[in-house]
């Protein structure tokens, strides 16, 4: 059976990674202010918004904890993705040192450091937001790490549809032409050194269809 749980899943996301975008035109609006539906249904972090901007806004998330691969190297961000998440699949299927099993929660992050030229190897680190009963005691495992967050600041742009590696570089520069010439990006830049890392945010599950939600997020701590 976990066998089978196993294969289900990694065939579900091997068809989320590699659908064709152009399926999804009538969903691919981008800008801020939809809550994400699975979050309806599953857990995810609490946040606050502080700012509505123009197609961006900024979010206060409260603590949390994130569990989250080593740093994964590779030209795709599809293919990064699928790495790190199948890592943390396993994770919560119970392939931890407690062997455990733990809720499915949103949204999935890919960290990102993008490359210097086009067939270079991107950075990603992939991280699983655990469930407040988790919280106190995370079940540990090889090759994962736990990730405190005190108050964190996110600039946000969502958009929708299946993501595919061009989107994600196109929604990031969108989202910094957004906050450009705001006291915002110039905390941002302050903070990070450097706008050019960025995370993606994915709530749903591969074989939803309909009204998916994607978020890239400029994180930052306000000094």
């Amino acid at each position: 059976m976990a066998a089978f749980s196993f294969l289900k899943l990694s065939l579900l996301f091997n068809f989320f990674s590699n659908a064709h975008p152009n399926l999804w035109t009538d969903e691919r609006s981008s800008g801020v202010a939809k809550i994400p539906a699975p979050c309806s249904r599953i857990e995810c972090p609490i946040y606050d918004v502080i700012h509505m901007g123009n197609g961006y806004e900024i979010r206060r998330y409260n603590t949390s904890l994130w569990m989250s691969t080593s740093t994964l190297q590779d030209i795709s961000f599809v293919e990064g993705t699928r790495t790190g998440f199948m890592q943390l699949f396993n994770y919560i299927q119970g392939k931890n040192e407690y062997k455990k099993k733990i809720e499915m929660t949103a949204p999935v992050l890919t960290k990102v450091v993008p490359s210097d030229g086009p067939f270079c190897e991107s950075s990603f680190v992939v991280s699983f937001y655990v469930p407040k009963v988790d919280q106190a005691d995370p079940p540990p495992a090889k090759g994962l790490h736990a990730e405190k967050w005190n108050h964190k600041y996110t600039a946000v742009r969502q958009f929708g549809g299946f993501v595919s590696d061009s989107d994600v570089a196109e929604e990031a520069a969108a989202l910094q032409a957004s906050l450009a010439g705001t006291d915002w990006y110039a905390t941002i830049k302050k903070n990070q050194n450097s706008t050019s890392v960025y995370t993606v945010a994915q709530y749903n599950s591969p074989f939803e269809f309909d009204n998916r939600v994607n978020e890239i997020w400029l994180a930052f701590d306000m000094q």
